[in-house]
């Protein structure tokens, strides 16, 4: 144990031992107590255990476990990883600008961002990491790989790079810069009179880039407009209620915090003259979208002023503070809940209460209080927000799932761009029919590893049926009819799902041309959720219908 973490401790006890000497009948004396009883529990175990013991690792261990009774996310922040929490917060890291994708271990580039380090040293999505900073990178996590290629502005780092299509490798100097991740990805009119704004991540200038955005749609034509939540999972409260702030007055309440401490419990109000108090607004959310894009679909509810569609959001209504803690670490612990104007907190998971197993229960309906919007239009508590118009979820064909978890589509991309250089825009780009007949004889001459939820089905009950005592003949041929039924040929069950595959591989297609942006773009076309949308806008007085709370 080193010296600098034996008088860390040590340092600790003789604070505990002073706080326990001065208040020993009150609750602070069992806190006190049980640190004293952990350093030295520390202290020595890190001292006279038979193996040698990593402190380090010994510490976030236990200060892990102890966290894990709390709410996940009440989280200890070590040195290390602050880099990583401040990305998070502000959307800005030092780096290249890629993201990167593992198959079988290996790393490959799944995104660049555009007239960034990497973007400028010719690299592209679909060429392989090889080596980072002389490192191979096979098999690294994303944390080591971080660790190798982020790093402060103007300084560089050597890749080893594997050009799609190509055996050899190339080292390729990249000089890093401050990377900032785009929270509107994509912008744009959807058809003549309404636009739309994808969203990702409540981070600095949110509120900012939807204002550029919205304003830029207005000059184009856009008499509605379309905000998508979803898979959002929120961030920075502040950019929750200047979102709320462009479509509903100045000095209006978005949220409120009420926690254990009288400093923790606040009202956040609008602070600026809106932007457009009638545009007509939908907001899309599903079950990822969480905490800030929950606040600003249940205020804008509460106030009647955006029709919320889709699936039930995610249900996280608690607001985390940030405390430093001793050697540059940090806790993230939750302080407060909050509540949309009605009055309703939307958190689902009760982490107080947990079952005799110790795992956590959701409300329960029981306990669900009913509140009411600005139109009288009945709204709860204690779940997530429940859209106005609530749509089917999303069943992704099985197949289609293995083909992405196995990385086809993306290779197969990576496939297409060397043979096509050149594409449609992505709101006219599709893909032909002997295009898809190239795909199904790709992957019939490569492997698949894929059993179809009927194949699982009948697996299972081919399994119980050996354990009858007698089988009919009939039974047992009927049996083996069905499982011959199943064996499909992979061209038969490609073909079953084509449309589902083409969209999702436009859509990575099309980032290989256009970036990120034309990948979002192009799935706009066949998404339904968003042609849902569109159709009640240019429904007006169902629009008006939804809101005033009149069935």
């Amino acid at each position: 144990m080193s010296k600098r973490s034996f008088f860390r401790v040590t340092g600790i006890t003789f604070l505990v031992i002073i706080i326990a000497a001065a208040a020993p009948n009150s609750r602070y004396f069992e806190i006190a107590k049980n640190i004293e009883i952990y350093s030295a529990l520390y202290k020595t175990i890190n001292e006279i255990y038979v193996d040698e013991v990593n402190p380090n690792k010994l510490l976030n261990t236990s200060v892990e476990t102890m966290l894990s009774n709390l709410d996940p996310y009440t989280v200890y922040i070590s040195e290390d990883k602050i880099e990583d929490f401040r990305t998070e917060s502000t959307g800005e890291y030092g780096g290249i600008g890629a993201s990167t994708v593992r198959l079988n271990g290996r790393v490959f580039i799944s995104m660049v961002v555009n007239d960034g380090p990497a973007d400028n040293a010719g690299i592209e999505i679909g060429d392989e990491v090889i080596t980072a900073a002389g490192v191979p990178v096979l098999g690294k996590t994303n944390d080591e790989l971080n660790q190798l290629v982020r790093g402060q502005a103007k300084t560089s780092v050597l890749l080893g790079i594997k050009k799609n299509g190509q055996d050899n490798v190339e080292d390729l100097s990249v000089i890093r810069d401050k990377i900032t991740i785009e929270n509107v990805p994509y912008f744009g009119m959807v058809d003549e009179n309404t636009g739309y704004i994808k969203f990702t991540t409540f981070t600095a200038n949110g509120a900012k880039n939807i204002t550029k955005a919205l304003k830029d749609l207005k000059n184009q034509g856009a008499t509605s407009v379309i905000l998508d939540l979803r898979d959002n999972p929120g961030g920075l409260l502040n950019e929750a209620r200047d979102i709320c702030n462009l479509f509903i007055p100045k000095g209006k309440l978005v949220v409120s915090t009420k926690g254990k401490r009288p400093e923790n419990s606040s009202e956040f109000k609008t602070l600026n003259a809106p932007l457009d108090l009638k545009i007509p607004v939908i907001v899309l959310v599903n079950h990822s979208s969480a905490s800030a894009s929950e606040i600003v679909a249940g205020t804008l509810q509460d106030y009647d002023r955006a029709v919320i569609m889709g699936q039930k959001s995610y249900g996280k209504g608690l607001v985390q503070n940030v405390r430093p803690l001793s050697y540059n670490a940090q806790l993230k612990v939750t302080i407060a809940k909050y509540y949309t104007p009605s009055g309703r907190c939307i958190q689902a998971l009760d982490y107080t209460h947990r079952n005799e197993d110790g795992s956590v229960g959701t409300i329960a309906d029981s306990l669900k209080t009913s509140f009411k919007t600005v139109n009288g239009r009945t709204v709860y508590d204690g779940g997530g927000v429940d859209p106005d118009v609530l749509l089917p979820d999303k069943e992704w064909p099985s197949l289609l799932v293995e083909l992405v978890k196995q990385g086809k589509i993306y290779t197969y991309a990576n496939v297409f761009k060397l043979a096509n250089p050149t594409i449609a825009e992505p709101k006219e780009f599709n893909l032909t029919d002997k295009q898809f007949e190239d795909f199904v004889n790709w992957i019939e001459a490569d492997t698949i590893t894929y059993e179809s939820t009927a194949q699982k089905k009948f697996d299972v009950i081919e399994e119980l049926s050996k354990n009858l005592n007698e089988q009919s003949e009939l039974y047992a041929s009927t049996l083996a009819e069905v499982k011959s039924g199943l064996e499909q040929p992979v061209s038969s069950q490609l073909y079953a799902i084509k449309k589902d595959i083409e969209r999702t591989l436009e859509a990575e297609i099309a980032l290989r041309y256009y970036s990120e942006e034309g990948g979002i773009q192009a799935s706009l076309a066949d998404d339904f959720e968003v042609n849902r949308a569109r159709e009640l806008l240019k429904n007006p007085a169902q629009y008006k219908k939804i809101l005033s709370g009149i069935k």
